[in-house]
C-alpha cells in the first residue's frame, strides 16, 4: 500500500499592535485620537519550489574489459560479456550492447521484483489467464493457492511461464503493471540497453537486453541469498498439496554439476533469440558472471568465458 501522507499544517501568529493615547493635562476634554492608517503591507514571495535534480544510478559494471584475448574458435555469441561479480569489472566482451531478444533470462529481473515484494511463505492464488499461457507450463491449477517459494523454484529451475504470470500478479495486480514495475526497475538500475513486454520472455516482440544489462541485473539479484539458493539447484523437490503431494523441477543449465564450481543462473530460448545463457560460478573467493545471447554454442561458450574469467586478474 502506498504511504498515507501526513500533512502539517503550520499556523503563523502575527504579532499584534498597541495604541498609545496621550491623557488630556487636567480638564481638558480627551480628543479622539484617530487610529493610524494602514500600512500597505507586500507579502513576501514564496521560494520558487526547483526539483530536485536527478541523479544517474552508480554504474553496476565498470569498463574498459581488463582482457583482450582473442578465443580460437570464436565465441558464437551475436553478444557476450564476462565479469567479476563482486566488484562490476568487465573482464572480456563481445558486442556487449548490442539489443537482443532474451528470451526466459528475462525471468531474472521477475525473480528480482517477486524476492523484493513477497515473503517466502506468502499464500499466492493461482490466476486463471496464469494457466493458460503459452509454451513451458508446470501445471499451476486456476485459483489454488502457492507459497510464493515454490513459485520461484518453479520460475528459475523448471523455468514455468505461468509461475512467472502468478507472481506478477501476486505482486502487481496484473501484467501490464508489472510489466512497468520491470522497466521501472531497469531505469532504476541504470540498464540503458533494456526494455520488458512480457514477464516470462516468452513474448520477443520488444522485450530485449544487452549482454552488458544482464550481467548487471545478475550483479543485483546475486545479492540476494535465496536467489542464490535457488538458482544454484540441479534438482529441487517440491512438496505441494493433494493430489499432487510432489513436484520434481530440474534445472535446465548444463553448467550445474558439470562445471567446476558453477552456481547459477539461467537459461532461455526462443526461435528468435536463440539459445541465450546467463552463468556464473564460484572458485575461492571470486565469483565469475558470463553471459551468452543467441549462441548455438552455448554451453561451450559459456565454460570458456568463465575460464577466461577466473585467470584474468
Amino acid at each position: 500500500m502506498a504511504p498515507r501522507l501526513l500533512i502539517v499544517a503550520v499556523v503563523v501568529a502575527g504579532g499584534a499592535f498597541a495604541a498609545v493615547h496621550e491623557l488630556p493635562s487636567h480638564h481638558a476634554a480627551a480628543a479622539s485620537t484617530p487610529p493610524p492608517a494602514p500600512r500597505h503591507v507586500v507579502p513576501r514571495r514564496a521560494p520558487v519550489q526547483r526539483p530536485a535534480a536527478t541523479t544517474k544510478p552508480a554504474p553496476l559494471l565498470t569498463g574498459p574489459p581488463r582482457s583482450a584475448e582473442v578465443l580460437r574458435p570464436a565465441v558464437a555469441a551475436r553478444a557476450a560479456i564476462v565479469v567479476d561479480a563482486a566488484t562490476g569489472a568487465v573482464l572480456w566482451q563481445r558486442h556487449p550492447h548490442r539489443r537482443l531478444p532474451i528470451a526466459s533470462t528475462t525471468k531474472i529481473m521477475t525473480a528480482t521484483l517477486a524476492l523484493e515484494h513477497l515473503q517466502p511463505d506468502t499464500l499466492v492464488r493461482v490466476p486463471p489467464a496464469a494457466t493458460r499461457v503459452p509454451l513451458v507450463r508446470e501445471g499451476l491449477r486456476p485459483k489454488e493457492r502457492v507459497r510464493a517459494w515454490k513459485l520461484l523454484d518453479g520460475l528459475l529451475i523448471f523455468s514455468g511461464n505461468d509461475d512467472a504470470m502468478t507472481l506478477a500478479a501476486a505482486v502487481a495486480g496484473s501484467r501490464r503493471a508489472f510489466v512497468a514495475q520491470m522497466n521501472a526497475k531497469a531505469r532504476e538500475l541504470g540498464l540503458a540497453d533494456s526494455h520488458f513486454a512480457s514477464v516470462s520472455g516468452v513474448i520477443d516482440d520488444g522485450n530485449y537486453s544487452s549482454a552488458w544489462d544482464l550481467a548487471a541485473l545478475t550483479r543485483v539479484a546475486l545479492r540476494n541469498p535465496r536467489f542464490r539458493q535457488v538458482v544454484r539447484k540441479r534438482i529441487a523437490h517440491v512438496p505441494w498439496s493433494a493430489p499432487t503431494f510432489e513436484k520434481v523441477y530440474v534445472n535446465k543449465n548444463p553448467l550445474l554439476g558439470t562445471y567446476r564450481g558453477a552456481n547459477g543462473v539461467k537459461t532461455g530460448w526462443t526461435t528468435r533469440a536463440g539459445h541465450c545463457l546467463v552463468a556464473s560460478a564460484t572458485r575461492g573467493n571470486r565469483t565469475i558472471v558470463a553471459v551468452v545471447l543467441h549462441d548455438a554454442n552455448a554451453p561451450g561458450d559459456a565454460r570458456r568465458l568463465l575460464n577466461l574469467g577466473f585467470r584474468t586478474v
